[in-house]
């Protein structure tokens, strides 16, 4: 048993330090692997995944972008649209990714490395690396591609602004079947929709009062 237990603490210390290593590469990304994580073990909870799951979605969401510790700084952190060519570069990273972990045994077992692989494969097939279609995906792939969207929308990057709230998750309404597996994306927008609806009413009281 205390083989075991090292050998998780050891996992999970290398999950963390492959995390902040690509996290120190971008400080507009920063956080963003963390924010990721937590956005997806919300989603697995209100699906009543078990904690087993919750945890793997945790560590997979952790190092979904591990791979662009790999890419080149010109084009990780261009200030404007990408060419078709550097494009074609940064969606290369799930599979340098999966490549950078794919000894480690756990991760075959547990599903960590279809989230690196898979994260950004779309529900209509459009998607890469391998452009997987439906429940092909890997479903802890298609909890943190849900997750992983709305943090890159709701977060400042080096090319745009964060974006709001609303606008977002309208965005992922909108996308329901084809970007994303629609049951997941219909959890994740009740985790929200309760939370804009309150903030819209206090906004509606605080503009009455004025």
């Amino acid at each position: 048993m205390k083989s075991v237990q090292k050998i998780k603490v050891d996992n999970l210390e290398l999950t963390t330090a492959l995390a902040n290593a690509l996290d120190s590469r971008d400080p507009y990304t920063l956080n963003h692997s963390e924010n990721v994580a937590k956005y997806a073990v919300q989603i697995a909870e209100k699906m009543g995944l078990p904690k087993a799951s919750c945890e793997i979605l945790r560590k997979g969401s952790l190092l979904h972008d591990t791979g662009k510790i790999g890419i080149q700084e010109h084009v990780l952190m261009k200030n404007g649209k990408l060419t078709d060519e550097e494009y074609e570069i940064i969606k290369s990273h799930p599979t340098i990714g999966f490549n950078m972990v794919k000894h480690i045994s756990d991760f075959h077992s547990n599903g960590v490395l279809d989230i690196i692989l898979y994260h950004h494969e779309r529900y209509d097939g459009k998607g890469y690396a391998k452009g997987l279609k439906g429940e092909q995906i890997p479903l802890f792939a298609r909890i943190v591609a849900v997750a992983d969207t709305f943090d890159a929308m709701t977060s400042k990057r080096v090319y745009r602004e964060k974006l709001d709230l609303a606008f977002t998750l309208n965005v992922i309404r909108n996308n329901k079947g084809t970007q994303f597996d629609p049951y997941i994306a219909d959890v994740f927008l009740a985790l929200f929709e309760d939370q804009l609806e309150e903030r819209e009413s206090t906004d509606s009281a605080a503009i009455k009062v004025i």
